[in-house]
């Protein structure tokens, strides 16, 4: 189980030197804006997998070089950042586990680079990471759940299909039963960071969503719902399912649709693909 899924400010700034920070944004934000000290640069673009697939894990091997140049090692103790409050940072975190880092040593850190330079240093040194051996393992247990599996859970009352996309998205098409919950729910638009946790708690309880039943995930491509996925562990939630496939694959697949918002009557199923929600959509509204 994740232990501190998520970290605040204050906790990172105490252990600046005991764990490895790591900045998900892109190369020249880095370079050029700044970065924390002693961040290491693994921009989201090097860990996704390549167009037309973009739900799918990088491979094991493009993940250990991936790591290993950076100076990560198997066991490091990672906090994970981006200026997305988060988004692409959970997915950082999500990838790591799915490719058996100890969640216990995997955080995320609560708000974002423009959150974090509010209050503490931030600096344009250039990091030289000495490299390191990166070594893929099977996880003891995996959070993801496959096509069939989200199929059958659909008239199953013990799981709630979440739908982590916006509203819009939500109406155009979504997977017959799911709740819609927009990921940035969660956020704190002053703060960038997460909301107070009994606030995270209501909104959760205002969509169904429990603790004592199965939570099964799904956005587009896997990005959003890293981010809720992690929120989740946060608060304690045990039984979360990572539909890594998403939208994309569902529809792929031959998935049952159903357009309309929550609240329509009827709502019926729709042939009409709603595409591939483009990348502003999963950086945030945001820059």
């Amino acid at each position: 189980m994740y232990e501190n899924a998520v970290v605040a400010p204050t906790w990172l700034a105490d252990r600046l030197d005991e764990v490895r920070v790591v900045d998900v944004r892109d190369g020249w934000e880095f370079d050029g804006i700044g970065h924390l000290p002693g961040a290491v640069s693994v921009p989201f673009d090097d860990f996704r997998s390549s167009a037309g697939d973009e739900g799918m894990l990088p491979g094991a091997e493009t993940w250990e070089a991936l790591l290993g140049e950076a100076g990560i090692a198997t066991d490091d103790h990672l906090v994970a950042y981006d200026d997305t409050h988060g988004v692409f940072a959970a997915r950082f975190l999500v990838t790591a586990e799915l490719y058996g880092h100890n969640t216990d040593r995997l955080h995320l850190l609560d708000g974002d680079y423009s959150s974090w330079s509010r209050e503490y240093e931030t600096t344009t040194e250039t990091p030289d990471p000495e490299p390191a051996t990166y070594e893929v393992r099977r996880p003891d247990s995996s959070p993801l759940v496959d096509y069939e599996t989200v199929l059958d859970s659909l008239d199953d009352d013990g799981v709630v299909v979440v739908d982590t996309r916006e509203s819009w998205e939500y109406d155009e098409a979504h997977v017959p039963g799911a709740v819609q919950l927009d990921w940035r729910e969660f956020v704190d638009d002053e703060t960038r960071g997460l909301k107070s946790t009994d606030e995270l708690e209501s909104i959760l309880a205002d969509h169904g969503v429990s603790a004592d039943r199965r939570v099964l995930l799904y956005c587009n491509t896997a990005r959003r719902i890293s981010h809720t996925y992690l929120v989740l562990r946060h608060l304690g939630y045990e039984d979360i399912a990572f539909y890594e496939g998403s939208l994309t694959e569902w529809k792929e697949r031959g998935g049952p649709l159903e357009s309309g918002g929550e609240n329509d009557e009827g709502g019926g199923e729709s042939d009409e693909s709603d595409g591939e929600s483009n990348e502003g959509d999963e950086r945030g509204e945001e820059s």
